[in-house]
């Protein structure tokens, strides 16, 4: 009898058939090794060539099994020291966290008058002085939102020559009926907590408070344009970092017909990133980002970045990232790729060992050039002996290394340099959980708002500040008319 997979629930009977496919898949894997082989040699194909193109053939099909059947990592199973195989030990729950965030309310529980009767000889209880059984517990208070009517009281001399009116509170618009706080609770609910402007909608409605997606689209563009400046600034704070990391992801414009050649660009650095829609991945989008800039840019080989740096005469260069060369060398699959991750892995532990003391860039200097050169000097010579297929795993990751060596190399003489893009990817998870949930954007002014508000909200979370605090204290300073409040001048205070 057939076994439809897709129905069947048996668990007995689906590994009964993944047993007969495993097999039947290495029967025909074989095949195919044999079939390749009498191919290539009715070809005329040397015993060398040969046997590099049947290796290769072999890695893939291995590789394809074992992204069928194994595990997904990007770590290679290691194997286990006989102590490995001792039975684990219990793990234990981490216990309460400390809540040294949450402000203490203290509740303090008496006994009902009927309780307050001794048992044994019918006396009145009296209470212990300074004696409590104390226990703690997290509670929420629930959201509220409430209809505020603001009295400005007005004042009159007696003369009638003057006429007074207290002030009111400053109003993200004029005659506007939400308050600024307001605004700031929906942009951080969307930008920071992901949550579309429609389920915001249906949320406080069943908090009480009726309005359409509309009108809170209205309060986050009167944000906007009141944050533009701030926004700007932040952005030219960036240009003057000596090292910035960059990255892009796709930033899907709704309705429009190129809507998957929109990207989100970013630029980071450790206390700020600033982020760009553009309708493109080309060399004009990443022009307009860098408006210029003058450094080094760390970056995952995207050749337009290599284009512009050479195009610049020497105002800004390009590094590159050894995560990104790491991970060519763990997906091709080859066994001879196990030096280079080897080796790679070395580099990482002496940036982890210099990160086990205080921050001194002469001390990673120096440790760079003692320890990680003679590295750089080994993977070089053993890539260069290397032969490989060009259109192979193997071949295109040593390719990719040799392509980039120079953008590879250049930390080990600036210790500002960090040995991979990862804290730029890092960077660009919010927008991507957020592309995820809103699935982009509705218009071009939609664009400007995710740029304006994941730009403000991410650099305010790596300068360690709650990002709505800083949003709504960035917003004041701009209704006051003070300069643009960034968020590393806050951490700074």
């Amino acid at each position: 009898m057939a076994v439809h997979l897709a129905q069947e629930k048996d668990v007995e009977r689906l590994r009964q058939a993944a047993l007969l496919l495993e097999a039947e898949n290495a029967r025909l894997v074989r095949r195919n090794v044999e079939l390749t082989r009498a191919l290539l040699t009715a070809q005329g194909t040397d015993a060398r060539h040969l046997q590099l193109r049947l290796a290769e053939l072999e890695r893939q099909l291995d590789n394809a099994r074992a992204a069928l059947f194994a595990p997904s990592s990007e770590k290679r199973p290691a194997p286990r020291p006989e102590a490995a195989c001792a039975p684990e030990a219990v793990r234990r729950g981490h216990g309460p966290r400390v809540q040294q965030a949450l402000p203490l309310v203290e509740v303090v529980h008496v006994l009902d008058e009927a309780d307050t009767q001794c048992p044994s000889c019918g006396g009145q209880l009296a209470p212990m002085e300074g004696c409590f059984e104390e226990s703690e517990e997290v509670d929420v208070l629930e959201r509220r939102f409430v209809l505020k009517r603001h009295r400005r009281q007005k004042y009159r001399c007696a003369c009638n020559a003057c006429v007074e009116t207290a002030p009111g509170p400053q109003k993200l618009q004029p005659g506007g009926r939400y308050s600024l706080d307001f605004a700031v609770e929906v942009a951080a609910s969307k930008y920071l907590d992901h949550l579309p402007l429609e389920r915001q909608v249906r949320a406080m409605a069943r908090e009480g408070l009726t309005c359409d997606s509309q009108t809170l689209w209205d309060q986050l563009a009167a944000l906007v344009r009141l944050l533009l400046p701030t926004y700007d600034a932040l952005w030219a704070y960036q240009l003057l970092q000596g090292v910035l990391g960059s990255d892009e992801t796709r930033w899907p414009l709704l309705g429009s017909q190129g809507q998957a050649k929109w990207h989100l660009w970013a630029l980071a650095s450790s206390t700020a990133v600033v982020y760009r829609v553009a309708e493109g991945r080309g060399a004009q989008a990443a022009r307009e980002l860098l408006k210029g800039y003058s450094g080094l840019l760390m970056t995952d080989g995207y050749a337009v970045y290599d284009a512009l740096a050479a195009a610049s005469q020497g105002r800004f260069g390009v590094a590159h990232c050894w995560a990104h060369a790491r991970r060519k060398f763990l997906e091709c699959g080859a066994p001879e790729a196990d030096v280079a991750l080897h080796l790679i892995g070395e580099l990482y532990r002496i940036e982890r060992e210099y990160r086990t003391g205080p921050p001194d860039e002469a001390r990673l200097l120096a440790l760079r050039q003692q320890h990680s050169r003679p590295l750089l000097e080994r993977l070089h010579a053993w890539a260069l002996a290397q032969t490989a297929l060009p259109e192979s795993g193997f071949g295109r990751a040593l390719a990719y290394l040799g392509k980039l060596w120079p953008g590879l190399t250049c930390f080990v003489n600036d210790a500002r340099v960090s040995l991979d893009n990862n804290s730029t990817e890092r960077a660009l998870r919010g927008p991507v959980v957020g592309r995820k949930n809103h699935y982009g954007s509705r218009s071009r002014r939609g664009t400007q708002a995710a740029a304006l508000f994941y730009s403000l909200l991410e650099s305010a979370k790596l300068c360690g500040l709650e990002p709505k605090a800083y949003l709504r204290a960035a917003a004041l300073a701009a209704l006051r008319g003070q300069p643009p409040l960034l968020p590393h001048q806050m951490m700074a205070h």
